[in-house]
């Protein structure tokens, strides 16, 4: 009896970018785009040819794109063999868990020192309405475009808080080292999208208290939540072993 095929994954075209943004740009932007919505899943190996004719480009800005998502830790290659999208290991999983808390507990105390009273009421108000979409998001489980815009807005909520902390240079190490994009991918590989009620108003309630205990507190427990589920549901993804080597023409 014949194997039914596997459908590849597929990449959905989008308007072109300004002249100055560079096709690579381009390509970049997209397939990390498909790989924190979930359309390119864990282990999916990533076809430079097809990418390319998907965006109807040529091999050399795919191969620029996929170089630089290699670096920050989304895809990983093997030479002459290809690419896929990385599968976390739990030590992945546990070393962004951990660099993720020293920043953003650091964070939290500088925000919760610093903050206006305007800039409270502000992140007060966003933590409610992204706790009312996560609930939402529940109900709308395979709704990709949906659940890939409250996901925009969590990061955003979050670099709002570090941005409060009024230390640039916390904000670029909390950029830098990517915390909340890996946060972001581990989510989409364990299909995780449910929160308990009132997770992120609790947090910027106990930011918002003038206590930087408090705050310290309640940002380590949020950073910490979830953490060995994520750990649980990556280590039994199902994956293909070994690696399929490029087929000739």
């Amino acid at each position: 009896m014949n194997k039914q095929k596997t459908p590849e994954p597929t990449i959905r075209r989008r308007p072109a970018l300004s002249r100055e943004t560079s096709l690579a740009q381009r390509a970049y932007t997209q397939i990390r785009e498909e790989i924190l919505r979930g359309n390119f899943a864990v282990g999916d190996i990533l076809s430079r040819r097809r990418l390319a004719d998907q965006l109807n480009m040529s091999f050399l800005p795919i191969t620029e794109a996929l170089q630089r998502l290699e670096v920050e830790g989304l895809v990983e290659s093997r030479p002459r063999i290809g690419t896929r999208v990385r599968i976390p290991t739990q030590q992945d999983v546990l070393d962004s868990f951990i660099i993720r808390e020293a920043l953003e507990t650091q964070a939290a105390r500088l925000s919760c020192a610093n903050m206006t009273s305007k800039q409270r009421t502000h992140i007060l108000k966003s933590a409610r309405h992204l706790d009312e979409l996560y609930r939402a998001s529940e109900a709308e489980a395979d709704d990709s475009p949906f659940l890939f815009s409250v996901r925009t807005y969590h990061m955003r909520f979050h670099m709002q808080l570090a941005e409060f902390s009024q230390c640039a240079k916390l904000v670029r190490a909390i950029e830098r080292e990517q915390v909340l994009i890996y946060n972001w991918f581990f989510d989409a590989a364990a299909h995780r999208t449910a929160f308990p009620a009132n997770f992120h108003s609790n947090l910027a309630k106990a930011i918002c208290s003038g206590k930087l205990e408090t705050a310290d507190s309640a940002m380590r427990e949020h950073v910490r939540w979830g953490l060995e589920g994520v750990k649980k549901t990556l280590a039994n993804v199902e994956i293909e072993k070994g690696w399929r080597l490029k087929r000739a023409g």
